[in-house]
This record gives structure tokens, sequence and C-alpha cells, in this order.
């Protein structure tokens, strides 16, 4: 199965399970995301839950793309699978922290930016690789915009796969609230969860209500003008795999 779940002492480890793709999202794996976390509401044996991916290489690289999409005509309407694979989206309020080991870049952000907080190994790594496609980093964007300084979320947004930001950096700037030896994230994340796994839920759920109204309406008015901006501003798809094509391997790292 392409998202692993499993449950101990209140506390839902939810694991993205496509290592071989670096954990990107297919259809399936988008569908099974939205079906846990709904399920996860009236799951009383779930009190916290983690997000993480298997192995060391990858946290979530985003939508595979080998994925097809079938888009409307209309240049007002975007079908975009990865709309509803976060918590928030599906109207879970039980706290979600994030572990991260390697690479976490694109459409991970979707996930990140509906998650309380990052626990990461010193060794992952984020970035945004849209631009260098020559496809707009709408949604991306507006999370980032939201977990970062406003010039630190730009410079990831902008850079593409020229830059990554490193978890140490990433610690310093807040985005990440703590950093683990390399392969510790999961262990690190599940003691914190099985803190708050501890604690009243309706106090929690409360809480986590109470911080999300603070970002949902710029959230709301970002990416309700995302459709339009990638209809404006993506290339066409055949000069978007020729970049990803002749893509360079090398990068910065700050």
């Amino acid at each position: 199965m392409s998202v692993r779940v499993d449950v101990q002492d209140g506390v839902a480890t939810v694991t993205l399970d496509r290592p071989g793709r670096l954990n990107a999202i297919d259809l399936e794996a988008a569908a099974r995301l939205a079906d846990i976390w709904r399920g996860f509401r009236s799951d009383a044996s779930v009190r916290a839950v983690v997000l993480t991916g298997a192995g060391t290489r990858a946290f979530c690289t985003g939508i595979d793309r080998a994925v097809e999409v079938a888009q409307p005509s209309s240049p007002y309407s975007l079908d975009d699978p990865l709309l509803t694979i976060g918590p928030k989206a599906n109207d879970l309020w039980k706290p979600v922290i994030a572990a991260v080991e390697g690479m976490a870049c694109g459409g991970a952000f979707y996930l990140l930016g509906e998650c309380e907080f990052v626990v990461a190994s010193e060794e992952a790594a984020f970035f945004d690789p849209h631009t260098s496609y020559g496809m707009v980093s709408a949604y991306e964007a507006a999370y980032l915009a939201q977990l970062l300084p406003y010039g630190e979320a730009a410079r990831v947004a902008l850079m593409g796969t020229a830059e990554r930001l490193s978890a140490p950096r990433a610690h310093t700037l807040g985005l990440v609230t703590e950093l683990t030896a390399p392969g510790a994230a999961l262990p690190a994340a599940r003691t914190t969860a099985a803190t708050l796994a501890a604690l009243p839920t309706g106090a929690l759920q409360g809480t986590v209500r109470a911080l999300w109204s603070t970002r949902a309406p710029a959230l709301a008015a970002a990416t309700a003008l995302a459709p339009h901006l990638i209809a404006l501003g993506n290339l066409p798809a055949r000069e978007q795999r020729e970049l990803f094509a002749g893509r360079s391997r090398s990068y910065g790292m700050r």
C-alpha cells in the first residue's frame, strides 16, 4: 500500500511508502491520505499523529511526474490532486507532526504546511523545483510564505533546483523545530507525539483549530488566485518535460 498507518498508545504514524519514487504522491496515495485524515476524526484511539516518509532519501517529493492529471478546458479551473492530501483540508484538528529525513520538496509543502511543526534530521533539505521546470510555484509558495520569513520563502520558491535549504538553516528560521541525528527524526517526533497524546484531546484540537485560524484567511486568498497564475505562467507540458530531462544535478546548499 502506498501509505501505511500504525497506531500505538494514542499515536498514529502515517508513512508515505513509495521509497523507490522518493515518496512522490500518485493518485492512489493522494486518495489514501484523504481517507486516512478523515478516518482519524472519529477514531478515538488516535490522539496525535506523526507523518513521515519511508527510507532516508526523501520525506516527499510532491506529485509523481508519471501521473497524468486531466485538466478542465476552462482557464478558470484547475484540478490538483494534492489539494486534499493535508489534514486540515480534511477537517482533522488532532495535532500532526512531520518527521523529515532527506528531501522535502515541491508538493511536500502541501503536507508540511498543514502540520503543526516539523522535526528533521540534520541531513534533511528543503527546496521547490517548480521554476526550474517552467512552472509557477503558486500553492507551494502560499505555504512557504506561512512557514518562513517572506524573503526566505521567496528565495526557496524562486531558486528552483539551484539551491536547497539545509535543515540547520531551516531550524534557525523556524521551519524546523527540532534537529536530530540522521535516522532519528521519526523516534524524536514519536516521543513528542506521545506527550501530546497524553493530554486532553479536546483542548489539543481546539488549540490546533485556533492556531490554524490565524493562517487560513491568507492561505484561502492565495490559493484562490493560484489556478489563474498557473494557467498564465506555466510553460506548455512538452517544454516542461524538456527542462526536466535536461535538468542540472548540481545545486547549492544554504
